[in-house]
């Protein structure tokens, strides 16, 4: 769509100011110097074609905030503009000069003031509106020269002024609800982020709850079932079961099959583990998290303390940290006999 818009404004822009090149050259008298009134209409199409089509070179690039591609940018190359400028000194005082006196006037004459008038039109709408507002100028300081400021106003530097001030009006516009859509699409995409994240976290939450029920449920039944009168076996279970679900909240992260059955392993052996997340998974890659959990379940298997404590903290290098306590014989003091150290990547 975009290109069909693009072909369409430029075709409709060789059309006009190729229609008013041919208007220059019909002549209701001859002109005195015929060769340079062709001259001139020859250089004001070449300029126009150029600055219309002219869009390669060495051109800064900038990316589009919609799609974040890079794209080549709008703005009218320096050597086209600089040519343009040229044309809007060279074409009207060729005009003028080429003409008789008393045709200077006449559609003959100023046939150039509307003709530059597009050309700078056309250099606005390419982003250099300094370029086309000096050749405003320009063109209005040759048309008081050769024609008067009255004649000039009436045939033409009037239009033109109106030209460019809407095409720089139109310009901004087009780049304001630019600027819109490009936010509007920022907010849309971050609105659907948003949403894909919060039902992640909701999709999470009915699995932890699943998990729960399925840990503590049958527990819960026994419970009212026997109006809290358990046995110590079953009591056994419950404080496992409970345990388990404070794994579930405070340290989700760490867990996966594996380190659920290392958990449970440890306190059927009697030991007594706790597990709090600090944020120590925080960065790692799926299979980087995948290593540090096995790794943790390495070494809960492993572990003979009466207390173990996994604390997953941030760190810079350290992702988890295992520490296992138990008491000495000689004086009851706890001592530590377990200290490992998982690293974030191995």
């Amino acid at each position: 769509m975009n290109f069909r818009v693009h072909a369409t404004l430029s075709a409709l822009a060789i059309a006009f100011t190729t229609y008013l090149a041919i208007g220059g050259l019909v002549w209701t008298a001859a002109a005195q110097m015929p060769l340079v009134v062709v001259s001139a209409g020859a250089l004001y199409l070449a300029t126009t074609w150029i600055c219309v089509f002219w869009s390669s070179g060495a051109l800064p690039t900038r990316r589009d905030p919609i799609t974040g591609d890079l794209g080549r940018s709008p703005v009218l190359p320096a050597g086209a503009a600089v040519l343009a400028l040229a044309a809007a000194v060279l074409v009207p005082n060729a005009t003028w000069l080429a003409v008789e006196p008393e045709a200077r006037g006449a559609d003959a004459g100023t046939w150039s003031l509307g003709a530059i008038g597009a050309l700078l039109t056309i250099v606005m709408v390419r982003r250099r509106p300094w370029v086309a507002w000096s050749g405003v100028v320009i063109l209005a300081a040759e048309a008081a020269f050769w024609i008067g400021p009255a004649a000039a106003l009436a045939l033409g530097v009037v239009g033109a002024v109106l030209w460019v001030g809407v095409a720089q009006l139109l310009t901004w516009l087009v780049d304001r609800a630019a600027r819109d859509t490009a936010e509007l699409a920022a907010l849309q995409r971050a609105a659907s982020e948003w949403l894909a994240s919060q039902e992640g976290i909701r999709r999470e939450r009915r699995t932890q709850v699943q998990r729960a029920l399925a840990l503590a449920g049958p527990v819960l039944t026994r419970t009212i079932e026997a109006s809290g009168r358990l046995s110590e076996g079953e009591r056994h279970a419950a404080r496992i079961a409970e345990e388990a679900l404070r794994d579930e909240l405070r340290g989700s992260a760490l867990l996966d099959a594996d380190v659920r059955a290392a958990l449970a392993a440890a306190r059927e052996r009697g030991t007594t583990v706790s597990v709090l997340d600090e944020g120590g998974l925080d960065g790692l890659s799926p299979a980087e998290r995948a290593a540090v959990r096995s790794r943790l379940a390495a070494v809960l298997a492993e572990a003979d303390s009466d207390r173990v404590y996994v604390r997953a903290a941030t760190h810079d290098d350290v992702a988890v940290t295992v520490v296992g306590r138990s008491a000495a014989d000689d004086d009851g003091e706890d001592e530590v006999d377990l200290w490992s150290e998982i690293p974030r990547r191995p």
